[in-house]
Order: C-alpha cells, then sequence, then structure tokens
C-alpha cells in the first residue's frame, strides 16, 4: 500500500513538474526583448538608412513582436562613425553600417565590405554565404563580441562627383575626395587625398569646398542627397565598390540572451533584408539617373580607360599590401582572392558575355 501510494504521489510529482516547466517554456516564449539599433546613416534616408528601418520592421513582424527593434540615425544616440564600439559595449544591442568604416579596429574588417575591382554583389553573396566568407568575418568580429551579418548591398555603385573633368590619371593628384575603406587608400597611392565623412557631412563640405570631390552610392541616393546640386561632373564606373556588402552587426551577449528561435529568426531577417536592400537600388537606380541627366542636367561621364587602367594597377598593390598587414587580414584576403579567381572565369562566360550580347552597340 504504502509503495503503491508512494509511487502514485512521485506521478502526480512529475505531471506537476511537467505542468510547471512547460509553464516556464510558455512564459520565456512570450517574454518581449526591446533592442536599440544604432546606424551611420542620417535617420530614414532613402535606401540605405530606409534599409535598417525594413530590417527592423521584419525583426518585429517575424518574431511576432518578441523582438522590438528602435532605430536611431546617426548622431541620435552616438556619432555615425561610433556605433562598433557602441554595439561592442552594449549601449545598443545592433548596428547598422558599412565594414570598411572599421578598419582601425581590423584591417581584414574592408574585405568584408568592399575591395577596389573586387566582388560584384552577387559574387559577394557567394563567397559570404557559401565560399567561407561569412565564418571569416565571425572570426574577425569575434574579438569585439559581436556577430557579423550581411544586411543589404548597393550593387555596382557610381565613380562619384568631381567639381572637374577627370581625363588622365594626373588629374587625380592633389584631388582631396570623401572616399573610405581601400577605395580610399588607392586614391592616395594615385597622388589624391582620401577624406573619410559620414553620409550627413557629405554635401556641405563639397558644397563648400572641404572637398573636391565625392563618391557616395549612386544616382538613387545621390539625387536624394542633392549632390548634383554640389559637383557638376558624375563619372562612372565605381571601380572602388563594385558590390558594397552593408552590414548588421549583433551584440553578441545580446544576441545568445533570446530563444533559439528566435536568435535564427534575426539572423535570417538579416539575410532576407540584404537581398532586399540589392533589389531596392536595382529598381530605384534607373529612373533616378535618368531625372539627374535629363532634368537637372547632370555631366555624365565614364573615366577614360587609361585612368581605370591605372587604377587597377594601383589597387592590386594596394590590396596586396593591406592583406600582408597582419595573419588574419592575409587569410580573409587568400579566401576572397581565390573565390574571386573562380568568379571571373565563369562570370565571363554567363553574366558578362550575356550583357555583352545584349548591349545595344552589338545590334
Amino acid at each position: 500500500m504504502k509503495r503503491r501510494e508512494l509511487i502514485k504521489a512521485l506521478g502526480a510529482g512529475a505531471a506537476a513538474s511537467v505542468m510547471a516547466g512547460a509553464a516556464t517554456v510558455a512564459k520565456a516564449e512570450e517574454k518581449k526583448y526591446k533592442w536599440k539599433m544604432v546606424t551611420t546613416w542620417p535617420k530614414n534616408f532613402p535606401g540605405l538608412g530606409a534599409g535598417a528601418n525594413h530590417l527592423a520592421d521584419l525583426i518585429g513582424k517575424m518574431t511576432g513582436g518578441r523582438v522590438e527593434v528602435k532605430v536611431y540615425g546617426a548622431n541620435e544616440l552616438v556619432g555615425a562613425l561610433e556605433i562598433f564600439d557602441a554595439v561592442s559595449r552594449g549601449t545598443a544591442e545592433m548596428g547598422h553600417g558599412a565594414s570598411y568604416y572599421w578598419k582601425g579596429k581590423s584591417v581584414a574588417a574592408q574585405f568584408f565590405a568592399a575591395v577596389p575591382f573586387g566582388l560584384t554583389a552577387q559574387e559577394m553573396n557567394g563567397w559570404l554565404y557559401h565560399g567561407g566568407g561569412m565564418e571569416l568575418w565571425k572570426e574577425v568580429y569575434a574579438p569585439f563580441g559581436l556577430v557579423p551579418t550581411a544586411a543589404g548591398n548597393t550593387g555596382v555603385q557610381m565613380g562619384g562627383w568631381f567639381n572637374k573633368e577627370i581625363n588622365t590619371a594626373e588629374d587625380l593628384k592633389g584631388l582631396k575626395m570623401r572616399i573610405p575603406g581601400l577605395g580610399g587608400e588607392v586614391l592616395k597611392r594615385a597622388g589624391g587625398t582620401p577624406v573619410l565623412l559620414p553620409g550627413g557631412e557629405i554635401f556641405p563640405s563639397l558644397q563648400s569646398g572641404a572637398i573636391d570631390a565625392t563618391e557616395w552610392v549612386g544616382p538613387y541616393n545621390d539625387l536624394a542627397f542633392g549632390l548634383h546640386k554640389a559637383a557638376k561632373f558624375y563619372y562612372y564606373p565605381g571601380w572602388h565598390e563594385p558590390g558594397t556588402t552593408l552590414e548588421c552587426f549583433i551584440n553578441k551577449k545580446a544576441l545568445e540572451e533570446l530563444p533559439a528561435d528566435l536568435q535564427e529568426i534575426v539572423i535570417q531577417a538579416c539575410r532576407v533584408a540584404n537581398q532586399d536592400m540589392l533589389d531596392d537600388f536595382t529598381a530605384k537606380n534607373n529612373s533616378a539617373l535618368q531625372e539627374l541627366v535629363e532634368k537637372h542636367n547632370v555631366e555624365l561621364r565614364r573615366f577614360p580607360d587609361e585612368v581605370l587602367a591605372t587604377l587597377k594597377k594601383l589597387s592590386d598593390e594596394v590590396v596586396a599590401e593591406e592583406a600582408a598587414a597582419d595573419p588574419m587580414t592575409k587569410k580573409v584576403f587568400d579566401s576572397f582572392v581565390a573565390f574571386r579567381d573562380q568568379a571571373i572565369k565563369w562570370h565571363a562566360i554567363s553574366e558578362q558575355a550575356y550583357l555583352n550580347a545584349r548591349s545595344p552597340e552589338t545590334k
């Protein structure tokens, strides 16, 4: 009798434990997380700023409201170029920017944004998601307590806005130009002076003559900034940023505090946002360029072949030298180059061959 009563009591207790455990899980699932996202972009800025807003909205919807992300534009919570440290120390849970801004933290970081004459948007995504790039990116950011994700891409950018014609490589000498990352190092090698400015400071600097030229993104974003009001010549192609990846880095501790399902949703939301931004730029650059040329009489110019050849030669030198900075950068560089060389061979008979065949000049 006593044994039966004991078993019955234990059964009731076990059932109670299971019910209590289920209640705890349900309570955990209902918990709401309020996060902050700091960005390098002006608040609600078309394209880049809108991309940060879209990502925050995606996370809210995909988690059923369990993770709520409030977006702060540049200088609202911290300075535009202070977001890396802010997320690293936990002031905010997420940061939205571009990894070439953090060269001072890690030389290797630049390779995950844009490399002159490097990978296009499609190729960058291939390298990151299926070529080992994302694993290397995580390794680079790990010492800072951050988890990186790709969260947008501009596609091939424009070469920039200039207040004088660029006819030869000599015209680059003495040029003071807003241009970040490895592209800035190439300009410096060409005799120019690269200047690092956040987006919100570009127009007044160009208008006042503090800089002679600037690159930003492409027609869609450049029109929104009104850069055509401060410079006459609009050059292409964007040799310095052929497929710029925007990032969302996440405080590792904050991410790990989320239940496993929410962690995965946040990561996948970034991937959705990554593709969506490229789609957005692809759709809107066309009409924006038409408006710049036809309505605002912008002079659209192609960089002369001689200038591009010089920049390509200098880029190869600069990138190789940067890669030798430390073992981690060399590791990233070797992976990047191996993937690029394969992509070049394949795209020569696929994307490039098709675009050449489609060109009006072939008809």
